[in-house]
């Protein structure tokens, strides 16, 4: 048994009862391949429940900020996360991204970047980033909707994961490198997220 399996055995059972998660529609996550899993972002939490709930091993982009948090920083890094730096280009951050993808593994990324606790998502900014990372990986990318009565994840309240259907790169239909498609594709990412929580992504 692997370091990342021994430390999820221990982490999943404490983690539900904390959470109270659950899973919804988990046959549709690929059990292999290069993949994006793209998620909304409510809480420090989410990559913890994230993490110890999705059918697979995911590697999330973390702001560097939690890595310093006793435990949930630990926590993170041993299964895998890795940091980003959100008050500058973070350059060393997205060729790590793409370069798991292009490895066959699969990454987390939080489309609007930053949380937003108690929010309607379908208010929120969306960052470009993930457009990109998709246009340049050219990989599939999961939606995943995490659920949480008015949209904050509490200890001892219930949370939902809800996986949505894969997205493939084809949809995209990018035809150049620019600006425009990474945002036209990043609120197409979100949008399906927004949906599985029946949310509309307002223009």
């Amino acid at each position: 048994m692997s370091f990342y399996d021994r430390v999820l055995n221990i982490a999943r059972p404490i983690v539900k009862a904390l959470f109270r998660v659950s899973v919804t529609h988990g046959e549709n996550m690929p059990q292999e391949g290069s993949l994006m899993v793209c998620s909304n972002h409510a809480s420090y939490f989410d990559p913890v429940v994230l993490t110890a709930f999705l059918p697979r091993r995911v590697h999330f982009m973390c702001k560097k900020e939690i890595f310093k948090i006793p435990l949930l920083g630990r926590f993170i890094k041993a299964m895998g996360a890795f940091p980003v730096d959100r008050g500058n280009s973070d350059v060393k951050a997205i060729k790590t991204t793409i370069s798991y993808i292009k490895n066959g593994d699969a990454v987390g990324i939080f489309p609007q970047g930053t949380r937003y606790s108690g929010v309607d998502p379908s208010t929120t900014g969306v960052k470009s980033g993930v457009g990109m990372i998709a246009c340049r990986a050219g990989c599939d990318v999961l939606p995943v909707f995490v659920k949480a009565k008015g949209n904050k994840v509490r200890l001892f309240s219930k949370t939902e994961i809800i996986i949505g259907e894969v997205i493939k790169n084809e949809e995209f239909d990018f035809s150049g490198d620019g600006r425009k498609e990474y945002d036209k594709a990043s609120r197409y990412i979100f949008s399906r997220i927004c949906a599985l929580g029946g949310y509309e992504l307002r223009e």
